[in-house]
């Protein structure tokens, strides 16, 4: 028995006012309920994501006493407008958790963590090595744009959370608990959707009977041939699967397909002389562009975009420094690339560092950097965060550049309804469009291209690869993050294969 047991209830203080004072966490406990003979069946409790896509926060009940949480993601977009108290409180009841599992470390997935601590929870926090590398960055970027900005709190905050964290390894079994009614195990396995992401094998045996139940949790698995990382593997067997279902209804363009359509975008917009805008996450969007970018300009380096611009001449643009540290965590972690990334590091290539990659630290280079592309004409490409432009540098970018026709804005990730990016991508296209950026109205004059072959996420078929490849497919699937279209399309797809599996959503 590897974990202890945090018995507490649910504590309503903010979380600046809960980090000093670990008496509102409750006390940490090694016993167990002894007493529960009866037979019990297992349940999942959907505390986000259930019927949305950001959020993900799912409780798993091993027994009544005894619960596990699977991620517990920040509300983004109209997911978090929908809720007019406060959409990161933690309103559910958490004295029976045992451990917190972390898919991966994207806000939407960990942002919550600040409330979950203000609740009272003091288990471990389990999650795979790498993820227990970037987790602080995360965590003190989402800590100070959402509950306070005073270094004190934040770092206090992180502490708490670092002391609790358990990295684990991959494909190897770990023992969370054993009681005398039920034993609990846990192993991860790669999922490719960023670095350190992982889906869960929960592996449940009830007691006397040693009838085993397998659940599996996806959170996000990875497209097929995604740069720098190997793609998801299924699982031998799940009984029970909760699968995200983001892109369930939609087919990403081929690798080789993406690619040329990434150059054919830049090479239009710069003979325009305009600038190439690209919203991107700053875990996993930009290390996988840059790796792009990379490639297209080492191929093409005996070639011209146009008269006087050679490929090798091409700026690119990494203006986030949170992009910046967590692209400096993916050369320090590149023994977890694939194979194709390794060659490139062989051939004496940085796909992470090469010659034309400019980084913009400072706000003040980067409002510079803004007004001398919007004067200028000169050709660049940006990549700047947010992903779905809530917030962050690009915004700024946004406000200067999508009135001029000369530029383009490029979106390769999912954007969620009721965001920025969302509106610019339906509305951009028509010609007529306008955002509400910093409650300024921002005509949409740019171009506005949506490559999904980028996604970070697997589309329907390889979703529905990922189940029908198990040896032993499962008899419940739960489908979540995911909108009610996409989840329709992919369980239609799914019935298809699996007659005789429930699935519900």
């Amino acid at each position: 028995m590897l974990y202890g047991c945090c018995r507490h209830h649910v504590h309503r203080a903010s979380p600046a006012d809960a980090f000093y004072t670990s008496k509102r966490y409750g006390i940490l406990c090694s016993d167990f309920d002894t007493t529960a003979k009866r037979t019990y069946r297992m349940h999942i409790i959907h505390h986000g994501s259930g019927q949305g896509v950001t959020g993900s926060c799912h409780q798993l009940f091993t027994h009544p006493e005894h619960s596990l949480l699977i991620d517990c993601g920040l509300f983004q977009g109209s997911e978090e407008a929908a809720d007019t108290s406060n959409p990161h409180t933690i309103n559910f009841d958490i004295s029976t958790l045992r451990a917190l599992l972390i898919t991966h470390v994207h806000a939407d997935h960990v942002g919550r963590l600040p409330w979950l601590l203000a609740a009272g929870f003091t288990g471990p926090i389990l999650c795979s090595a790498p993820s227990a590398e970037m987790l602080p960055l995360v965590l003190e970027d989402s800590f100070t744009l959402s509950v306070s900005r005073h270094t004190r709190d934040r770092d206090t905050f992180i502490k708490q959370v670092m002391q609790r964290v358990k990295p684990l390894t991959y494909k190897t079994w770990f023992e969370l608990y054993d009681t005398d009614t039920h034993r609990v195990r846990l192993r991860l396995q790669r999922a490719g959707h960023i670095l350190g992401s992982c889906y869960f094998e929960i592996e449940i045996t009830q007691r006397p009977s040693k009838q085993k139940q397998i659940v599996v949790f996806s959170g996000d698995l990875g497209a097929s041939y995604t740069p720098l990382l190997p793609a998801p593997r299924s699982p031998w067997r799940a009984d029970v699967l909760v699968l995200e279902s983001t892109y369930g209804d939609r087919l990403h363009q081929h690798r080789q397909h993406r690619r040329r359509a990434l150059q054919q975008v830049v090479h239009q917009a710069l003979q325009n002389k305009g600038t190439v805008m690209i919203p991107a996450f700053s875990i996993g969007r930009t290390q996988e562009l840059l790796y792009e970018l990379e490639s297209i300009i080492h191929f093409e380096k005996d070639r011209t975009i146009r008269a006087d611009l050679p490929w090798t001449a091409l700026p690119v643009i990494v203006d986030s420094p949170l992009a910046s540290n967590f692209t400096e965590l993916y050369k320090k972690l590149n023994s977890w690339w694939d194979t194709e990334a390794h060659a490139t590091l062989r051939q004496g290539r940085n796909p992470l560092a090469f010659e034309q990659l400019i980084t913009v630290q400072g706000h003040d280079e980067h409002l510079r950097m803004v007004h001398h592309l919007a004067q200028s004409g000169r050709p660049a490409i940006v990549i700047a965060g947010s992903g779905m432009c809530t917030a962050g540098r690009i915004v700024n970018y946004l406000k200067h550049l999508l009135p001029d026709p000369r530029h383009a804005v490029v979106f390769v990730g999912y954007q969620a309804q009721g965001t920025p990016g969302r509106i610019i991508q339906t509305h951009g296209p028509k010609g007529d469009g306008y955002v509400i950026l910093d409650d300024d109205r921002i005509d949409i004059r740019a171009k506005v291209k949506t490559l999904s072959g980028y996604s970070a996420h697997a589309d329907q078929a390889e979703l529905v690869r990922f189940v029908t490849r198990m040896r032993f497919p499962p008899k419940k699937i739960h489908l979540v993050h995911g909108e009610l279209a996409a989840k329709r399309a992919l369980k239609t797809a799914l019935q298809t294969k699996l007659p005789n599996t429930e699935i519900s959503m």
